[in-house]
């Protein structure tokens, strides 16, 4: 194993992963990537017309700069968790779109040997209407999985 790529989210819970999976590649030596993958939101700059009597999209006049600054933020939180792993071979990436198909993709890219998640606890309901990001990775992936359990206190 030479690659890990580590996926966090933006929860404090989030350390708890870098951490373990930087551990892990430490003992592999392995390089690490940090990946953030921020949810597709080029959709909140649309101006859809009216629909079903809705006109929510006409008056919100969404500024496109709200999607720049929320790369931005997403970037500078990336950046800042691998600089807290103290180690400038840490690199990172940034992605936008489903999560699960960014990781996918981003790990068949980088050529990761490892993909490194937390597991949050979800509710029975969210994990039968939604799935969970870890859930939908492990469905697709070819590439091993290292799971974290992490969970809300």
């Amino acid at each position: 194993m030479k690659k890990v790529l580590i996926g966090m989210d933006y929860n404090p819970n989030s350390e708890k992963v870098a951490r373990k999976g930087y551990e892990l590649a430490k003992k592999l030596e392995a390089k690490v990537c940090l990946i953030h993958v921020l949810a597709d939101v080029s959709y909140y700059g649309v101006n859809y017309p009216t629909f079903m009597g809705y006109e929510g999209y006409n008056e919100m006049q969404v500024d496109l700069n709200v999607i720049s600054e929320l790369r931005e933020v997403a970037k500078d939180f990336i950046e800042t968790a691998a600089r807290h792993l103290d180690d400038p071979s840490v690199s990172t990436h940034m992605a936008e779109g489903p999560t699960s198909s960014a990781i996918l993709d981003y790990a068949k890219e980088w050529g990761a040997d490892l993909i490194v998640m937390g597991t949050h606890s979800h509710s029975v309901l969210e994990k039968v209407l939604m799935g969970t990001t870890a859930s939908r990775v492990l469905e697709k992936t070819d590439i091993p999985v290292y799971m974290i359990p992490v969970k809300e206190k």
